[in-house]
Formats: C-alpha cells, sequence, structure tokens
C-alpha cells in the first residue's frame, strides 16, 4: 500500500506542476501539500528537489519520466 501512497503523490505532484524557467533551464515546480515522510522519500530516490523551508518543489527528469508512466497507468492518457 505505501507503494501506491507513494506513486500517487508523485502523479498529483506532476499533475498540478507548473513550468518555470530558472537559469535558463525550464523547470517543473509544484507545491509540496503532502505528508512530509512522503515527500522525504521521493526525494531520497531523485524525483523530488527543493528546500526544506520552501513551500514548493520541482520535479527532477528521473521524476518526470516516473511520472509520465504512472499517469498512463493508473490514468490511461497518452
Amino acid at each position: 500500500m505505501e507503494k501506491q501512497i507513494e506513486e500517487s503523490v508523485l502523479l498529483l505532484l506532476y499533475i498540478t506542476s507548473w513550468e518555470e524557467k530558472i537559469m535558463n533551464h525550464k523547470v517543473k515546480r509544484t507545491w509540496k501539500g503532502y505528508p512530509f515522510e512522503i515527500l522525504d522519500d521521493l526525494t531520497e530516490k531523485d524525483y523530488i528537489r527543493g528546500s526544506k523551508r520552501a513551500k514548493s518543489v520541482y520535479l527532477t527528469e528521473k521524476g518526470i519520466e516516473k511520472a509520465e508512466e504512472l499517469k498512463n497507468k493508473y490514468l490511461d492518457i497518452k
């Protein structure tokens, strides 16, 4: 069950993200209003990055790829 919760949170982070340009790089940023222990797990897996003090995080390339896989798996959207 823990894996499904983690996957769901990553998918929600991806779906609710927006694009920002930071130092000539586009990043997907999202609010981190989810349980910290899940966000910590996603950070350890290098799916997201960000400051502990910030209210938002950004998705890494690895996180975006995983979220797109989950979108296809759970939402059946291409």
